[in-house]
């Protein structure tokens, strides 16, 4: 049937349609409506993914100090496992692939015991202070709580592991020498903002997720992903160079180490802030934002009154 014929018959009264033609009108009809329900589902659970996300960042913002301490430290010190694992696999084989699938490890315990690092604070309370207009100075305290907490449990952890196991020295100072060789420059800063993303992207795909099978897989691929290139972010890389710099026989020194990590952080926000963020809020659209504004604007009022 051309499309003239069948122009003609989707223009006719149902009752002159032959049974062949009403089958393909209605098996049209059915199509559509599934098209709309798939659309209307993505929708509604993007919607979602971003309510929760507004939930999460709030809770973060407004924890006490020692609370986000405490996260942060037990943050540092998970990701200081998967460190651990990283060097004793990359020492037994030479492989730094399978050294990242070993890495992993530290961002299964991370996920699993909802503990959290600097960067996973850059979509939920970053989202939070750009569609509820609130007070850019308590996402500063979030960040320099945890980023400071971060480098102090994964200090800690990294130098028991320099301390109590032996044959590293080299390991850990081929792994965290990576990062200060690099320096300042367009290629580290490039490697920051993709460990930034990366990160980011984590922290969206996760709140989207609530299934755990799906939280854990998204966490696998990201700590390959950093650890494998690998990508310059400020708290894998600065404890890798700890590891270095604790054998006393790094060819960097502690200065050399903060410069790059203050590159790294640099990197990573504008990754997770400036592209992910920026774009998930556009994805999300003004509609769905002005109506949580909206809301928080009456929850405000209400406490107010």
């Amino acid at each position: 049937m051309d499309s003239t014929s069948q122009r003609s018959s989707d223009e006719r009264p149902s009752s002159e349609l032959t049974s062949e033609e009403r089958e393909r009108l209605d098996g049209r009809a059915e199509q559509a409506r599934q098209d709309d329900a798939v659309e209307e589902s993505a929708d509604i659970q993007l919607s979602r993914a971003f309510h929760r996300s507004l939930i999460s960042g709030e809770e973060r913002l407004h924890r006490s100090l020692p609370n986000m301490s405490a996260t942060g430290v037990v943050g540092g010190m998970d990701v200081g496992i998967g460190v651990l694992a990283l060097l004793v696999v990359k020492e037994a084989t030479g492989s730094q692939m399978l050294a990242s699938l070993a890495f992993a490890s530290g961002f299964i315990i991370l996920t699993l015991a909802r503990s959290e690092l600097f960067t996973e604070n850059f979509m939920m309370p970053v989202t939070v202070v750009l569609t509820e207009r609130r007070d850019g100075l308590a996402l500063l305290r979030l960040w320099a709580t945890t980023l400071v907490s971060n480098w102090l449990g994964g200090a800690l952890l990294v130098g028991l592991v320099m301390t109590s196991i032996q044959g590293l020295d080299a390991t850990a100072i081929e792994v965290g020498r990576h990062y200060p060789e690099m320096g300042i420059g367009w290629v580290s800063f490039a490697g920051g903002i993709l460990g930034g993303v990366v990160i980011t992207l984590m922290t969206w795909i996760q709140r989207a997720n609530r299934d755990m099978l799906a939280q854990l897989a998204i966490a696998v691929v990201t700590a390959f992903l950093l650890a494998a290139p690998p990508l310059n972010h400020s708290v894998v890389g600065s404890l890798e160079m700890m590891g270095a710099l604790f054998t006393g026989h790094a060819p960097f020194g502690w200065i050399d180490a903060l410069g790059a990590v203050a590159w790294a952080v640099l990197g990573n926000v504008v990754g997770g802030v400036g592209l992910v963020t920026v774009l998930r809020l556009v994805q999300v659209g003004p509609d769905t934002i002005r109506s949580e504004q909206h809301h928080a604007d009456r929850a405000h009022e209400i406490r107010q009154g």
